[in-house]
């Protein structure tokens, strides 16, 4: 029966898919997980990772196999194979990834077990005339380019790409693969700081095309239902990737390129930070005002200022400025009393005016020059070289300035301009690379040197490394990537959504953007204030712009301050909930922002972006135009939801409304039925305790049982989770005839000393009195105030605490 219905198949898809006419079969063997396809041009190998990860590369006549990968960190697991082979094709049959391998043209058709087809190959590989774009021209000087094709579907919505600002479906558009920053973007970028080579289908499928050197995308532009990779040059290699769900994909491609580690719990929290602070007294002033205005605070970001008194002319100096900071590591210090982790910004640039120069050029630390100098060209900052850190000499040297820098007890290390911003294609690195080749993943492996510095030196210590460039796999280095420097506007802010949702299913779920808007003199507090509000529920929180207009709240308008204090203040109410989410991304790849059709796989919620899903349980609708009265909120099905703000009946799911707009908060909804922790306003998580918990519950008697656990560590020992120094707490709640019982439990990690925890459990959406609740057996007076029931507990973690709520 498999047989006959694999013809079927093969007959539907020869039908209507153009194949590669000049290439044929001519032998084919398996080893293990590995297929061997020879072709008459070359030869393909077929590896199973996983039931849901496999790999091909294709090795043309004349070249040798490049095992090296910058993405895959995945180990294959054995796959249990099954090969039918007849006249005119091969079936390799799995518990998940199936094949058919078609003789002659030969053809690579990719289904899974129940015979649907995830993708073909089209004309597979094959080279052609290069035809450049016109934003990326002077960048690929080739006339000629490596091309893999596949065949796609009519009704596929495509995700993936990178960082760019072009709606949610990539579909039609042919993308340059060139990392390039793009100052001042607003609601529509082609290019930008991050392209990464990942096409995600709406069929949970993702295409991974494992090579670094520069190149294009090309989705489907000329309307032929076509998808192509091209390349100047590099492995021809490829992963297929498939889910069962949304969460279920990611989790299989971050398993393949690598899980990102939960950060310092303090990244959570607010940043101050501009560009830039000129001096020592400037940067204590500032957070002098924050604790002036109570406004919570966790880390200042000092830009280029704290290593030269000039914009051009002084990068790469890299050593403190002593006559703007006189006392780097007092400072450093004083502010740590404070709570506030100190970061410094760092580029791989070294200027030829620089304090550097000398020494790095003598050093051999320099990409070179086609004569074998250190190569030097201009840019904005100067006339520069950049530091080779495809050489052992020049990651030494570089990270021996990180160690010093470190040694002032900074607490974050800023890489800017890692696309990098300024490469020329003559410019030569480590063991002949060209420039071209690591251009893309300079920033990648820039994170990767710091990664694994902190590894060797700081072992106990987690990495804070904020970068604005990167490529697939750069999430396992703990890189917190930003969206580049935006305009202050709101076009700026209407495509940051879009950026971060993006990016989250491409595995990099820390993208977030420069609250406020970096580009530009634009002082418009509504903007402002409606920027932080979205930042509440986005990965970081860190207004930063051009200093002609304030970036921190303390420096704004009382109508601003106001707001936006608030909106810092929830921010920090959501430490445990928000952790709880670092920790999903670090055990599964799980984004902390998610498409709404991670929750409803309807086709019409594919492309909104307007509405998206904080973790779980929080359906967020942020404002992204000026003044306006109302907006649509999508409401996803399968649950019914509750305004996290106002007192409001309930909205049930599968239903897009109009809701109201309100100055003190943006639409911000919670699923009924589960419990949410909250905790206390902090001034900094320094003093955040994890032994008090909010945990509110909104009933919804259509939930009659859910379920939630959170993760708590101590926030900064690197691996906590794996040596065993945590705790999970679990909290269950199940609706009864009589009753509603809120369960509490705890799991400990074997180094991890349980304590008791207070606790207030919040019941909202109760419109009665109940008659009776009990904590732990024992009856408690209790009093409904405006719909809400709070309920003061002391918990004994080692313990099951249970509480019951009577429903009359």
């Amino acid at each position: 029966m498999r047989t006959i219905q694999y013809l079927f198949l093969l007959f539907f898809i020869s039908s209507f898919y153009a194949q590669n006419n000049s290439r044929f079969l001519t032998g084919l063997k398996q080893d293990g997980n590995t297929i061997k396809v020879d072709v008459n041009d070359g030869t393909y190998f077929i590896k199973y990772y996983s039931t849901q990860i496999l790999e091909t590369s294709f090795i043309p006549k004349g070249e040798k196999i490049n095992k090296n990968s910058h993405a895959v960190v995945l180990e294959p697991k054995k796959v249990e194979l099954v090969l039918h082979s007849s006249e005119n094709k091969t079936v390799v049959i799995s518990d998940g990834i199936c094949l058919d391998i078609i003789n002659k043209p030969f053809q690579i058709v990719y289904t899974d077990k129940q015979n649907n087809l995830i993708t073909s190959e089209k004309r597979g590989y094959f080279k052609s005339k290069h035809s450049p774009l016109e934003s990326v021209k002077g960048n690929f000087p080739y006339e000629k380019t490596e091309k893999i094709e596949f065949n796609l579907t009519a009704d596929e919505i495509l995700y993936g790409a990178g960082a760019r600002a072009l709606g949610m479906n990539r579909r039609g558009k042919r993308l340059p693969l060139y990392n390039r920053a793009q100052y001042g973007y607003q609601n529509y970028a082609e290019l930008m700081n991050f392209t990464i080579p990942v096409v995600i289908s709406s069929k949970k499928y993702m295409l991974h095309f494992d090579n670094p050197p520069i190149g294009y995308l090309d989705l489907d532009s000329k309307k032929d239902n076509s998808l192509t990779y091209e390349t100047i040059s590099g492995r021809k290699t490829y992963q297929v990737i498939v889910g069962d769900s949304w969460e279920d994909l990611i989790e299989n491609y971050t398993d393949l390129t690598g899980k990102q580690p939960i950060p310092p719990r303090w990244t959570l929290g607010n940043f101050s930070s501009r560009f830039g602070y000129h001096s020592q007294q400037e940067t204590e002033a500032t957070i002098a005002k924050y604790k002036e205005d109570n406004i919570p605070v966790d880390a200042i970001i000092l830009d280029l200022y704290w290593f030269g008194k000039t914009v051009q002319g002084t990068m790469g100096n890299l050593e403190v400025d002593k006559d703007s900071f006189p006392d780097m590591k007092g400072m450093v210090s004083h502010l740590k009393e404070k709570g506030v982790k100190t970061v410094l910004i760092t580029e791989p640039f070294i200027l030829s005016t620089s304090s550097k120069w000398d020494e790095a050029d003598k050093k051999q630390v320099l990409a070179k020059d086609t004569i074998g100098n250190s190569a030097k060209y201009d840019f904005y900052f100067g006339n520069t070289g950049i530091v080779d850190i495809y050489k052992k000499e020049g990651r030494e040297w570089f990270w021996n300035i990180y160690k010093e820098i470190l040694g002032y007890g900074v607490k974050g290390l800023w890489g800017d301009l890692g696309e990098p911003e300024v490469l020329p294609s003559w410019v030569n690195f480590g063991e002949k690379k060209k420039a071209d080749e690591i251009h893309n993943i300079y920033g990648h492996d820039w994170a990767k040197l710091i990664f694994e510095g902190y590894q060797k030196d700081f072992p106990t210590e987690r990495p804070f490394i904020l970068m604005r460039a990167g490529y697939s796999g750069s999430q396992r280095f703990g890189m917190i990537p930003w969206s580049g420097d935006v305009s202050r506007s709101w076009g700026g802010l209407q495509s940051q959504p879009e950026i971060s949702l993006q990016m989250g299913m491409q595995g990099l779920g820390y993208m977030h953007s420069d609250l406020g808007g970096f580009a530009g003199a634009n002082l418009d507090d509504n903007l402002y204030v409606r920027w932080l509000q979205y930042g509440v529920f986005q990965p970081i929180f860190r207004p930063h712009a051009q200093e002609d207009v304030a970036s921190e709240p303390v420096f704004r308008s009382d109508f601003a301050k106001k707001h936006a204090k608030k909106a810092i203040e929830l921010r920090y109410k959501m430490l445990p909930y928000n952790y709880n989410l670092a920790f999903e991304n670090n055990q599964k790849g799980t984004p902390l922002m998610r498409p709404i059709f991670f929750e409803e796989n309807d086709q019409k919620l594919m492309t909104t972006y307007s509405t998206y899903l904080w973790g779980k349980d929080f359906l967020v609708t942020p404002i992204l135009k000026d003044s306006i009265r109302n907006t649509k909120v999508v409401f996803p099905k399968n649950a019914n939801w509750f305004n996290f703000y106002f007192d409001e009946d309930k909205v049930e799911g599968g239903q897009t409304k109009t809701v109201k707009v309100k100055q003190k908060a943006i639409p911000t909804y919670v699923r009924g039925g589960v419990i949410i922790p909250l905790t206390k306003v902090v001034q900094t998580t320094d003093n955040y305790n994890g032994n008090y918990l909010e945990l509110h519950y909104w009933f919804d008697n259509s939930v009659k049982e859910s379920e939630r656990t959170i993760y708590n560590d101590d926030g900064l020992t690197a691996n906590a989770f794996e040596n065993g120094a945590y705790e999970l707490l679990e909290f269950e709640a199940d609706i009864e005839k009589k009753y509603l019982e809120i369960d509490l439990e705890a799991e400990f990690g074997k180094n991890w000393k349980p304590t008791q925890k207070e606790v207030v459990l919040i019941l909202h959406n109760i419109n009665w009195k109940p008659k009776r609740v009990n904590v732990a057996g024992k009856r408690i007076k209790t009093d409904v105030v405006n719909n809400t029931l709070k309920i003061p507990v002391k918990w004994n973690t080692e313990k099951e605490l249970k509480i019951k709520i009577s429903l009359k």
